[in-house]
Parts: C-alpha cells; sequence; structure tokens
C-alpha cells in the first residue's frame, strides 16, 4: 500500500507543480466556481499588504477569511504554493475512516442472515479503499483547481480530514480541537460536533441514553472540550489584531451574504432578486437549511456516526452561502468508502452525467452572460441551480442504498411474502 500511495502523491504535486508554472494558474483564480469572496487568494494578498501597512485587514469590504489565516500567510507567503499543496496531501490520512469500516463490518458478519453475507465486504475488498479515497480526493479536478488557485477552502478541507482523523482514533481532545478550528473558519462545521460525539460515545461503549449520567458526563466533558478550543481561538484572534473586527467581517459576513458575487450556490440570485423588507426572513430560511437537518439525521444514524459525518459534510457543501468545487471534493472522496452502496443506488448515471454537463457548461455560460453579452445571469443560475439539485440527488441516493442495506441485514436480502412469492421493498 505504501509504494502506491507514494506514487499517487508524487502524481498528484506533480500536477498541481506543472498547472502554477503556467498561464492557465491566474485564469483558474479568477473563476467564480473556484473562488468566493471567502476564499479568494487576490483578496488574501490584499489583506496582507493592509496588514503591512499597520491597517486591519478588515477595515474595508475586502478580506474577510480569519485573523489566523491572514497570519498564516505572513509568515509563509514565499511558501504558499508548497502550503496549499501540502494541505491536499493531508487528506491521505483518511485511510483510517476505512480501517473503522473493516472493523465494523467483522462485526456485522457475524449477526446477520446467511443469504446477506455478499453485502458484507471482505478484506480484501477493504484493503484499496484508503487508496481509493486519497485517489479521489488528490486527483479529482475539483481538488485541482482549487489548489492551483490558491483558495483557501484547501485548508479548511485538511482541518476536518484532520478532526475526522482524531475521531476515528478515539482522541477526545484532538477531536474537540480541530473541531473548534473548523468551526472558526467557517461556522458550518458546528454541525459535525452531533455525529463526532456519537461515534466518541460509541467506541467507548457508552449507551446515547439521557437517563445515564455516563452520556451526560462524556457529552459536557466533549462540549466543554469544543467551546473551550474555539473561545481561545476567538480570543487568540483578537489579541493578534487588537480588535474584534473580524466577528463581524468574517462571521456577519457569512450568515448576512452582503457580496452577491455569483457562485455555484443557491444564495446570489435568490438575494439579489429578493425585496429588503423581505431578505431577513429568507435569509434566516436559507441558513437554517446547513443546521435544520443535523438532528433528525442524528437519530435516524445514530448508530451509523461515520456516514452521518459524510451526510452533514455534504449538505454543508451544498447549503452554505459561498459554496466552492472545493468543497464538493470534500464528501466525493468519501464516495469508495460506500461502494458496498453501488448496487441499490438508483440514479449514479444520471447524476454523474448531469454533474459532469454543468461543469462544462458553467465556463460557457459565463462566457455568454459576461463577455458575449448573448445570455443573462437567468442561464447562468438555471446551472447552478441543476448542479445543487444534482448534488442533492446523489446524497438522497446514498441516504437510500445505505437504508436499504440496513433493512436488509436485518431482514434478509431475499424477502418472501407469507404466499411464498417474492417481496418487493419499499421504503417511505
Amino acid at each position: 500500500m505504501a509504494a502506491p500511495l507514494a506514487l499517487l502523491l508524487i502524481v498528484a504535486v506533480t500536477i498541481r507543480a506543472a498547472l502554477f508554472r503556467t498561464s492557465l494558474a491566474n485564469l483558474i483564480s479568477e473563476r467564480v466556481e473556484v473562488v468566493s469572496p471567502l476564499n479568494a487568494w487576490k483578496r488574501v494578498v490584499e489583506g496582507l499588504a493592509l496588514l503591512d501597512l499597520d491597517i486591519s485587514p478588515y477595515s474595508g469590504d475586502v478580506f474577510h477569511e480569519t485573523p489566523m489565516v491572514i497570519y498564516l500567510f505572513h509568515f509563509l507567503m514565499d511558501y504558499a504554493e508548497i502550503t496549499f499543496m501540502g494541505a491536499g496531501v493531508k487528506f491521505s490520512s483518511l485511510h483510517l475512516v476505512s480501517q473503522f469500516r473493516k472493523q465494523k463490518f467483522a462485526l456485522e458478519a457475524d449477526r446477520i442472515p446467511m443469504d446477506c453475507l455478499e453485502l458484507i465486504r471482505s478484506p480484501t475488498e477493504m484493503y484499496y479503499i484508503p487508496l481509493k479515497v486519497a485517489m479521489f480526493y488528490l486527483l479529482n479536478p475539483f481538488t485541482i483547481v482549487s489548489c492551483v488557485a490558491k483558495c483557501t477552502c484547501g485548508l479548511n478541507n485538511a482541518v476536518i480530514a484532520l478532526f475526522i482523523l482524531s475521531t476515528m482514533r478515539g482522541s477526545a481532545l484532538l477531536s474537540a480541537i480541530f473541531l473548534a478550528l473548523a468551526t472558526y473558519q467557517s461556522i458550518y462545521p458546528l454541525t459535525l460536533c452531533v455525529p463526532a460525539l456519537l461515534y466518541l460515545l460509541q467506541r467507548l461503549y457508552i449507551p446515547v441514553n439521557v437517563r445515564r449520567s455516563s452520556f451526560w458526563f462524556y457529552t459536557l466533558q466533549y462540549l466543554f472540550m469544543f467551546l473551550g478550543s474555539l473561545l481561545v481561538l476567538i480570543c487568540l484572534s483578537f489579541f493578534l489584531l487588537g480588535s474584534w473586527d473580524f466577528l463581524p467581517a468574517v462571521y456577519g459576513f457569512i450568515l448576512s451574504v452582503p457580496d452577491l458575487t455569483p457562485n455555484i450556490g443557491l444564495f446570489w440570485y435568490f438575494f439579489a432578486e429578493m425585496f429588503d423588507h423581505f431578505r431577513l426572513f429568507f435569509l434566516c430560511v436559507f441558513q437554517i437549511n446547513v443546521f435544520f437537518y443535523t438532528l433528525p439525521l442524528s437519530i435516524k444514524l445514530k448508530e451509523h456516526p461515520v456516514f452521518l459525518i459524510f451526510m452533514q459534510i455534504a449538505l454543508i457543501a451544498i447549503f452554505k452561502s459561498y459554496p466552492t468545487v472545493g468543497d464538493l471534493s470534500l464528501y466525493m472522496a468519501f464516495l469508495p468508502v460506500w461502494n458496498h452502496l453501488y448496487r441499490f443506488l438508483r440514479n449514479i448515471f444520471l447524476v454523474s452525467c448531469v454533474l459532469l454537463a454543468c461543469s462544462a457548461l458553467f465556463p460557457v455560460l459565463w462566457h455568454l452572460w459576461i463577455y458575449a453579452g448573448s445570455a443573462n445571469s437567468n442561464f447562468y443560475y438555471a446551472i447552478t441551480l441543476l448542479f445543487s439539485v444534482a448534488q442533492i440527488l446523489l446524497v438522497s441516493d446514498y441516504f437510500y442504498a445505505f437504508l436499504r442495506r440496513e433493512h436488509h441485514l436485518t431482514n434478509g436480502l431475499y424477502l418472501k411474502k407469507k404466499d411464498g412469492s417474492e417481496a418487493t421493498l419499499v421504503l417511505k
């Protein structure tokens, strides 16, 4: 496994290094699908210029990254390309997710009906999943263009990868610290607190029961570490800047969505056409989408926290206010972990074709709208809307496939009616 992974890393770094030296790097860094007002490298450079002049980078409406990021690049400005490539390579550490799955499937094999053994992957089938996860992330075109554009989304993905790695290893302290760092960066990873807590409780064989003191003790302990780490990061940011200007400039910007630059998300067009007196109501409706599904999904998937992490990351990528293609690459890297669900997927071919077609049409419709003048914003928003619908279909299809597999593992693969004829399974 070490040799193929090393070869994969060499290929991934070579591709990125080669693209950094071409004129495509400047072109990619201007694409609205790849960068957003939150994470564009050009805005980071402008923030650094203001910082060098002893002016707060948040004094204007240009820089909206966190203080930790700007001070990181204040010292690593000359090594920015290496930093972004290193952030991508960090994702290869997610092989521990598949190690957890290997242990879980070994336990499942002892308690399922005999006709469902074909649904359980053998250790041989599990062996190459770590390599596939790394390949799906490092060689994903979305990841490559994000890295070449120096989009700081790659740093967020690396932090979330470290959070998942720490959680899989059962380190509550590191899990809470990296989750706090991810939340500090963009707020939305706050929803990952629930699946992380469920996994750590499951690992320690603590039942999720509100009447058990052990449940509340561990939950409060984890929340204390998480909130304490988040408070330390915010206070450190204050001491670095000497003011609280970053709070409205970063978190207020994410939640209030004042910049309606087109992107691949759902917010920009809707709020560009919105009357001002309706804006606050619909802003709350749109923002709550990311957080609303956490509770029902946690109840349904409380025995499967790793799949819940996958679902939450996908929902964040779809419903956040300023999404980029780099956010998609994070949850798409998980798809090989769930390759045992392929037989139950219903729309995978259609969704794949739609995602590919939309990816190709983004620059075409942008050119027709902005440069040729033969189209308008409706054309571009239509393709972003279709792109989001395709993602929703993809995630819901995996959710259906996961529930169907769990049903078969409990009731058998080949269901029969009372008269002995074959039954049809309908999930409602």
